[in-house]
């Protein structure tokens, strides 16, 4: 071989390791990320005594089938709820808080942009910068408004303090800002209401905006610790990841792993579910909120 054989050769294999370093290092993560997912799976699948055991073996056990149903229609011994009420309850929170922050937020959009009334631009910026009040500052006043209106151990108590979101106000009123203006004008020479002009034009409009909404508020709504912690105290009212807490507290009882990680799995699959169903809408109203 010549030296300019030899030159294109190795340019040829420096170009192909280039080519796999984003590969490599892509796969990688993956595995960082699905290797705990795929541990706690086969945990759910393994007796109490295997998993306390040293080393906990890393294959799928024999207890699957059985350890998912103890823990969907009894739970563990230290904390009776079935898994199915505590999912019941995250379903009711989460979709609660999503539909209600949509709708809720919808209308504030609507009528920042689309009505001419005193101090429009102060009611929107006094939205706004809630953004920048942690939730640990609004927490007790919220916690004391709740328990006097007795909606302690309640869906409403649950759902309706986290409804308001600054954040999906700001999206959606961007997204009304791009509609033109002779839209609105239109559909009151035709004699629309503003109701019907939000109903019947707005609305299917802003289709994508809302799915992208719903995944987010979705998502934020299953994972709620710090709000049903506060103010469930009955366990029929508990949430997934209350129930985990609670399944792992008992100090008089050795804890059910194969359950507590079993009941973990379970509280993931609804957000997936979600995401994987909803991706293409997902990406398309977030992309066109961008533009």
């Amino acid at each position: 071989m010549n030296e300019q054989q030899l030159s294109n050769k190795a340019a040829h294999r420096a170009k192909v390791l280039r080519s796999l370093y984003p590969h490599i290092i892509l796969w990688i993560g993956i595995v960082i990320i699905i290797f705990p997912i795929y541990f706690i799976f086969s945990a759910s699948s393994h007796t109490n005594a295997d998993i306390q055991g040293a080393p906990m073996p890393l294959g799928i056990g024999p207890h699957l089938i059985e350890n998912y149903r103890q823990a969907l229609l009894h739970g563990t011994q230290n904390m009776g709820t079935p898994v199915l009420t505590m999912l019941k309850n995250s379903l009711i929170m989460a979709l609660g808080i999503s539909i209600g922050k949509i709708v809720i937020s919808l209308m504030a959009a609507f009528a920042i942009v689309f009505f001419d009334f005193p101090l429009r631009g102060f009611c929107f910026w006094s939205i706004f910068i809630t953004l920048m009040l942690p939730v640990e500052v609004r927490i007790m006043p919220t916690y004391k408004v709740v328990a006097d209106l007795g909606l302690l151990n309640s869906y409403a108590g649950l759902i309706l303090p986290m409804i308001v979101s600054a954040t999906a106000v700001f999206l959606f009123r961007q997204f009304f800002m791009s509609v033109p203006r002779e839209i609105a004008e239109a559909s009151q020479i035709d004699g629309a209401t503003p109701m019907q002009f939000f109903s019947h034009i707005l609305a299917p409009m802003t289709r994508t905006p809302i799915a992208a909404m719903f995944v987010i508020q979705f998502i934020y709504g299953w994972n709620q610790y710090l709000w049903p912690l506060l103010i469930t105290t009955k366990p029929e009212f508990y949430t997934l990841l209350i129930g985990i807490n609670r399944m792992m507290s008992g100090a008089d009882v050795q804890i059910e792993w194969q359950i507590v990680m079993a009941t973990t799995m379970l509280a993931m699959l609804p957000p997936v579910i979600v995401v994987v169903l909803m991706q293409k809408q997902f990406i398309a109203g977030m992309t066109e909120t961008e533009k």
